[in-house]
């Protein structure tokens, strides 16, 4: 980075880099320049190493600003291997068409977002089976910090820690008080690609591989900063509702997840509004499975490769969906521990097993569905394409019909499965007249919309 004493000599454009590199200093600043996104400096040295772009230069000589780049249709590509060998990618676009601009004006940029291995929303760069957690923890002595009355004293170690974790394309998050002893196999369990804690934290983590770290000023993780973001993210007046209580119980839990609100916010540049709820994990809710035995059972990973394939979770899953791919790892991961729970799916297994006509017509279905979790966060995040539109009009259209086996069975599951599916109705028709029936990948490319829909 140039001291501001050079930067009256920069041009309007690289002034503009400067000003998107302050926002991200640690990610590579992938900077949209017409059809290309271009690096410099150093982030452009790191590119052409860790990509094998072609190093060149901007000017002329031995002085010249350093400068590698790829075309922009290639971005998710290159993004994907930015973080693959570990590093941010912040994305800075142009904001207007330069065609529409006077002569000597400059187009606007503006970084959009800052992409990290726990953050990422595009389709291209995840696995579909795959959860993509974002996990926070924060460690606290909490029989000392105790101040309430509502204190359950005998779920308490001396220490512990606040963990929170975040599935940011579906919207999934979680939040839990631990004891620190047990940290670990709880990070094993749930499986992250980043993690996040305060870079006062000297705990030092076990060896993992592919995990991105992240640490972050100890303001993060302030409890009543914590509360109040929740709270505002969540539209409530207290976080009861989801299972928290004023009890000291769960406090570190709730910085923990306060800091991993403020990560995506400050990485994504923009509201997360698919993030509606968090759901409080109790540690009897599910067998307590320590990190070695995980490891040695290879429960969701293999010993050698860490790869799914292979893995218990791996012969298990035949799911259609990847929606279904993702459920069962998550059920595979926390084996229930309630007689009833485990009673009442064991009788849901037992039905279908002795209806394989109804099995045939449900997969015949499903295999038409398309992966609404993930293309829902894509459409609230501004990023949806006219295809993602297509696809949710078409997986709405097979609701009613696919909900109509589901009715045939007698078990609890089944009931309570099809009392919660709403086919919105109003929406699926909407989608269905607008759009045309072959579409466009991107919303440039225009003639998507029925030529008779709308004047």
């Amino acid at each position: 980075m140039l001291s501001s004493a050079f930067e009256p000599k920069l041009s309007p454009m690289m002034k503009q880099y400067h000003e998107a590199k302050r926002i991200c200093p640690e990610a590579l600043l992938l900077f949209r320049m017409g059809d290309f996104n271009e690096m410099f400096y150093d982030d452009a040295k790191t590119a052409a190493r860790l990509l094998g772009l072609t190093l060149t230069s901007r000017e002329k000589g031995a002085d010249g600003t350093p400068m590698a780049g790829f075309p922009h249709h290639q971005l998710d590509s290159y993004i994907a291997k930015i973080i693959a060998a570990g590093y941010r990618a912040a994305v800075c676009e142009q904001m207007e068409d330069p065609k529409t601009l006077k002569q000597g004006q400059i187009v606007k940029r503006a970084v959009t977002r800052i992409v990290t291995a726990g953050t990422i929303t595009e389709e291209t760069l995840l696995d579909p089976k795959e959860s993509n957690y974002l996990l926070a923890f924060y460690i606290e002595d909490i029989k000392q910090n105790t101040k309430t009355r509502n204190v359950r004293q005998e779920t308490l170690s001396n220490t512990t820690a606040g963990i929170a974790w975040l599935e940011l394309s579906t919207g999934a998050f979680y939040a839990a008080s631990v004891p620190l002893e047990h940290l670990a196999e709880h990070i094993a369990r749930v499986s992250p690609t980043e993690i996040i804690y305060s870079e006062s934290e000297t705990f030092s983590l076990p060896p993992q591989t592919n995990i991105q770290i992240s640490k972050r000023p100890d303001w993060v993780f302030n409890l009543q900063s914590a509360y109040q973001l929740l709270l505002k993210q969540f539209g409530t007046a207290t976080l009861e509702g989801f299972g928290f209580t004023d009890d000291a119980l769960d406090l570190p839990a709730i910085r923990a997840a306060g800091a991993v609100l403020d990560y995506v916010n400050e990485t994504q540049r923009q509201s997360s509004v698919h993030i509606d709820s968090i759901t409080a994990y109790r540690l009897n809710s599910s067998l307590e499975i320590d990190e070695s035995s995980r490891r040695m059972l290879e429960i969701t990973r293999t010993i050698r490769g860490g790869k799914r394939e292979g893995s218990l979770l791996g012969v298990l899953d035949k799911c259609i969906t990847p929606m279904g791919s993702r459920e069962l790892a998550e059920a595979v991961a926390n084996p229930l521990l309630n007689i009833s729970e485990i009673n009442e799916r064991l009788d849901a297994v037992e039905e279908l097993s002795n209806n394989l006509p109804v099995i045939a017509e449900i997969q015949n279905y499903l295999r038409q569905v398309y992966d609404l979790q993930r293309i829902l966060t894509r459409v609230v995040q501004n990023r949806g394409t006219p295809r993602d539109f297509s696809m949710i009009g078409r997986t709405l259209k097979l609701l009613p019909p696919l909900r109509k086996p589901l009715e045939k069975m007698q078990s609890g599951l089944f009931a309570g499965l099809c009392g919660s599916i709403d086919p919105c109705t109003e929406l699926a028709d909407l989608l269905s007249a607008a759009l045309k029936e072959d579409i466009p990948l991107n919303v440039k490319e225009g003639g998507f919309i029925k030529s008779d829909f709308n004047a």
